[in-house]
């Protein structure tokens, strides 16, 4: 009797082990702190601002699985100038982006060339991915549309600036206006990365609002 007990015992207690890992498998992944929805009031606020710099379409709140999602995003139509490459942004960095191109951006363009902006070029803003495209690693702002790759710069008088191509340009005022709008960049963006970071930044502005403050 003692030892069919035993069994019954051993039995129930595996069932039940079995059962918890069932159910720990079955809980959804919690969402991330403090994720704004398109319709917080928070949200609201920063789109009612935004509306003030820049023209914009508010995009649905989606989550792709695997940490990357696009909530309180908007697509941007126009900064003050149009900019290219643009997919989902959240509202705040939507906001910060088209507050640096309309006063940081564009006055350094008519100080140090002496033309206007005509475009903003761009590789892009929401891309499901961890940090410098390596296969393993935390993921990237871009997975969760907080960053913007800014590339170059087409100028109304038809020169075209670009990170790759000027940054290091023989004409000291192309690198001053570079440098100038990158530290404009540093005193609005959380995250900016230049070609003096690294190798894998050497063609555009990294632009984020995550972790920080790093600026180089």
């Amino acid at each position: 009797m003692g030892r069919n007990l035993a069994v019954v015992a051993g039995v129930a207690l595996l069932l039940a082990a079995c059962t918890g890992r069932d159910e720990q498998r079955a809980q959804p992944r919690p969402s991330p702190p403090n994720r704004l929805t398109i319709d917080s009031p928070q949200v609201r606020v920063c789109l009612a601002n935004l509306g003030q710099l820049a023209r914009f379409s508010a995009l649905p709140d989606r989550d792709y699985g695997g940490g990357c999602y696009s909530f309180a995003s908007v697509k941007l139509l126009d900064a003050g100038v149009p900019v290219s490459n643009l997919g989902a942004m959240n509202c705040s960095l939507a906001a910060t982006f088209s507050a640096w191109v309309r006063n940081g951006v564009m006055p350094a363009a008519r100080l140090y060339l002496r033309s206007e902006i005509a475009k903003v070029e761009t590789f892009g803003t929401y891309s499901c991915r961890n940090v410098n495209g390596a296969l393993a690693g935390r993921l990237s702002e871009h997975a969760t549309a907080n960053a913007v790759d800014v590339s170059g710069f087409l100028l109304a008088d038809g020169r075209q600036i670009t990170l790759k191509k000027d940054w290091n340009s023989p004409d000291a005022d192309v690198r001053s206006f570079l440098l100038v709008i990158r530290t404009s960049a540093c005193r609005r963006f959380k995250t900016v990365l230049s070609p003096d970071y690294n190798s894998l930044h050497a063609d555009h502005f990294h632009l984020d609002m995550g972790r920080g403050p790093f600026c180089r």
